[in-house]
């Protein structure tokens, strides 16, 4: 299945690719005929120079990454004709536009209204042939999908009534949406084993979820209980949080009411899909970018302030300049987080600490690194190199986290998003003295999480930046 939605995917990259030169082929010729032609008051030929080539190779690839960065390959069988048409008008009008001031704002016009005619043909022209093949294509892969020659491995969760509704609608004729059914598990063991028995067949409880998927190379989770049933949701959701499923859960009246069902199909049945990932393709790769920018911009422009810091440190008291410590990240990897030292050394003899508002372990130069947050700066060359983002959950070690898990098994949802230097839970309610502080603070990270953008991020680093400057850390 992997290979043939790549080579999918691969198909409507090529026809983006034909769609963006035959358009500008056709503008091309467009320009000459029309807007010089108008122009100059006589037929203007048609020459294919060295330029037209050029843009011939350049303007396909520039459309074919704008595509890319607004996520238009990201999964093609799952594409919606109607989204489509939508997302596609979006990223036509705004790639033309950077086009015109880019190639076109110095054409040789006779009047201002020539540029709108321009502007215009060439949005009509790669609009119109990119949308007709997206469209051919999206049509060709729902027929395959409703056929069940292409679809994806599914896992029911549930074994009631409703389970068995939602598997009888979803497998009837005509009305697939490209489900392979796998088999079922239950929630509270197989009291009810008879109902959905004789159509799947019983893969145990949702605590086998995880070796499940890998086993039947599963791609989407369907829930068969009401979203109202919260705990048990829960317990699923925080059994699949390190699967990379598509999870979905049937809507009760309160959710169509306020809005979160989508209508994305009209014949298939009504579902909620659960989708951690608020963030657009284009906005992860602008704050990856501003990650790097900023982390350099730091670490260098900053460095002879650094040198005062780490001098600081190693003449205030005994120890290295720098200390490093094993955190958990991005899907639960180890780390090395760097901090200049603010503590005395072997301020854990007695095992893993935190730190409290008094804390005797806590060095005079600590105590003014602490208050205006500056032992964080090592963290940038952490940024630079991939292991956290400037806004982020701030990560912890494997110690707390185990004792986090037992009073809240939803912290597994921050290792879905790189670990930040600052975080939302940071500055709505600042360090943590214990495990309940932790658990307390998290409800802020998880809704960073679930609403994060680079608006978002913008606001965090700028409270961030007002507590930096106002000594308010500690």
């Amino acid at each position: 299945m992997i290979k043939r939605r790549l080579k999918h995917t691969l198909i409507f990259i090529l026809f983006d690719g034909l769609s963006g030169g035959i358009s500008w082929s056709l503008f091309f010729a467009y320009r000459k005929y029309i807007i010089e032609s108008d122009k100059f008051g006589y037929k203007i030929p048609v020459e294919l120079d060295k330029n037209f080539y050029l843009a011939l190779i350049l303007i396909p690839i520039y459309w074919i990454t704008l595509y890319f960065l607004a996520g238009h390959y990201k999964d093609v069988w799952r594409k919606s004709r109607i989204n489509e048409i939508s997302k596609t008008f979006t990223v036509t009008v705004i790639g033309v536009i950077l086009l015109f001031f880019a190639l076109l704002l110095d054409d040789e016009v006779r009047s201002y209204q020539s540029y709108y005619k321009s502007i215009l043909a060439l949005f009509a022209l790669n609009f119109g042939l990119t949308i007709f093949f997206r469209l051919i294509g999206a049509s060709i892969i729902k027929g395959k999908l409703r056929a069940g020659k292409i679809g994806f491995n599914t896992i029911v969760v549930g074994n009631n009534q409703k389970s068995l509704q939602l598997v009888q609608e979803l497998l009837r004729e005509g009305s697939t949406q490209g489900n392979i059914f796998k088999g079922f598990v239950s929630l509270n063991g197989d009291a009810y084993d008879h109902i959905l028995k004789d159509i799947l067949p019983n893969l145990g409880n949702y605590k086998d979820l995880p070796s499940l998927i890998t086993r039947y190379e599963i791609e989407e989770v369907i829930i068969g209980i009401e979203s109202s049933k919260h705990a048990d949701i829960n317990n699923v959701t925080n059994v699949l949080e390190d699967q990379q499923v598509v999870l979905k859960i049937i809507p009760d009246l309160y959710d169509m009411m306020s809005g979160q069902v989508r209508m994305n199909n009209v014949i298939g049945a009504a579902l909620i899909e659960i989708n951690h990932d608020s963030m657009p393709q284009w906005q992860k790769i602008i704050k990856r970018g501003l990650d790097v920018f900023s982390s350099l911009l730091i670490l260098t422009l900053f460095m002879p302030i650094f040198m005062i810091i780490a001098l600081a440190v190693k003449l205030g008291s005994k120890g290295p300049v720098f200390y490093k410590q094993i955190r958990l990240g991005y899907k639960g990897k180890p780390f090395h987080i760097f901090k200049f030292r603010t503590m005395i050394t072997d301020s854990e003899v007695a095992g893993p600490m935190l730190s409290s508002a008094n804390d005797s372990r806590i060095t005079p130069v600590g105590k003014w690194l602490r208050k205006y947050r500056l032992d964080e700066i090592p963290q940038f060359f952490n940024v630079l190199i991939g292991e956290m983002s400037l806004v982020g959950p701030r990560p912890e070690r494997k110690f707390f986290i185990d004792q986090i898990v037992k009073l809240a098994p939803h912290y597994k949802h921050l290792h879905r998003v790189k670990p930040g230097i600052t975080s939302w839970g940071q500055v709505k309610y600042g360090y943590a003295e214990n495990v309940d502080q932790m658990v307390e603070r998290l409800k802020f990270d998880i809704l960073y999480i679930e609403n994060r953008s680079i608006a978002i991020d913008l606001r965090i680093l700028i409270y961030t930046i007002l507590t930096v400057v106002q000594g308010k850390g500690r």
